[in-house]
């Protein structure tokens, strides 16, 4: 998901360096959908996340401790950190894996774009921001554009209505670590950040410790390949490379450029798992991104 940082540009970095970098993020941004798809009816969703989770604080850790830069949060620090990592990183993959035995993964990339719509609407409800018309207007658009998906979820052969609302609460728990994380970066790196997010959420999913060890012996060696690779690279490697890439170019334009995860989603899942969804869901997912285009307008 779009993580923020306080951009640096640096003049000497060729443009097609954070090009790259960026093309790599949504490239394994969307690759997560489809690997969680993929192991939605072998893995249990609890199995699943703590089994990310683990792989992605550990490869954290040890960037860290190669690179540098790692310390403990302060006392002020920790209560927002659990509270984001709890949302963003735990209850999140948990419902988002829930999700995806539901409907299908360009379905659920499309619905979690709704995302930065929470996030408009709970910065004015929480940090008094200013809620103006183009937000509520946005709001309005975006979430009738969920309406609209979980209508062609629910009427197809490959999702229900349980699965939509599981990916809007996703949706709903990034903007939550979005948030918090935005409280967070003036007095800690975004790596930092999101390894104690990480962490965060590893608590959160530590009660289906017993459940992994119970279902690792019965993961093929494939699967197992699978979660080792969502919380190595979808996670920690993503988000080494967004970093990088907003660091040294315009951030709000790299930014926008996550509306291209759901259609990356959809030719993966397509290719990979000979899935589409359904045609409405696109209608839908475009609803959704211009309700999100529509809050980020500014009044006259």
């Amino acid at each position: 998901m779009t993580t923020t940082i306080n951009p640096a540009p640096a003049e000497t970095t060729p443009i097609w360096k954070p090009l790259v970098a960026c093309g790599i993020t949504l490239v394994l941004w969307a690759s997560a959908f489809v690997g969680i798809r993929h192991l939605g009816d072998t893995v249990p969703p609890g199995s699943l996340s703590l089994g990310r989770l683990l792989v992605m604080v550990a490869a954290l850790g040890v960037y860290l401790a190669l690179k540098g830069g790692f310390r403990l949060p302060t006392r002020k620090e920790w209560p927002l950190i659990a509270l984001g990592g709890a949302s963003w990183l735990g209850v999140y993959n948990l419902a988002l894996n829930e999700s995806e035995r539901r409907i299908d993964a360009a379905t659920a990339a499309l619905i979690v774009q709704v995302g930065p719509i929470v996030v408009a609407l709970l910065a004015g409800l929480v940090l008094k921001e200013t809620i103006h018309k183009w937000i509520l207007i946005g709001t309005g658009v975006g979430f009738a554009g969920v309406v609209v998906i979980g209508r062609a979820s629910a009427n197809g052969d490959t999702g229900d209505w349980i699965g939509v609302a599981l990916s809007v609460v996703a949706a709903l728990t990034f903007a939550v670590g979005v948030l918090t994380q935005k409280k967070l970066l003036p007095s800690m790196s975004a790596l930092l950040l999101t390894f104690w997010y990480a962490v965060a959420g590893l608590v959160i999913c530590l009660p289906w410790s017993f459940e992994l060890a119970t279902t690792l012996p019965d993961i093929s060696v494939g699967n197992l390949g699978w979660i080792v690779y969502l919380g190595l690279f979808p996670s920690a490697l993503a988000f080494v490379t967004w970093a990088y890439a907003l660091s040294h170019s315009d951030a709000g334009k790299f930014a926008q450029s996550t509306f291209l995860v759901p259609f990356i989603t959809a030719l993966m899942a397509w290719l990979v798992l000979d899935e589409v969804p359904p045609a409405l869901a696109f209608v839908g997912g475009a609803m959704c991104i211009a309700g999100v285009l529509i809050t980020r307008r500014r009044p006259r």
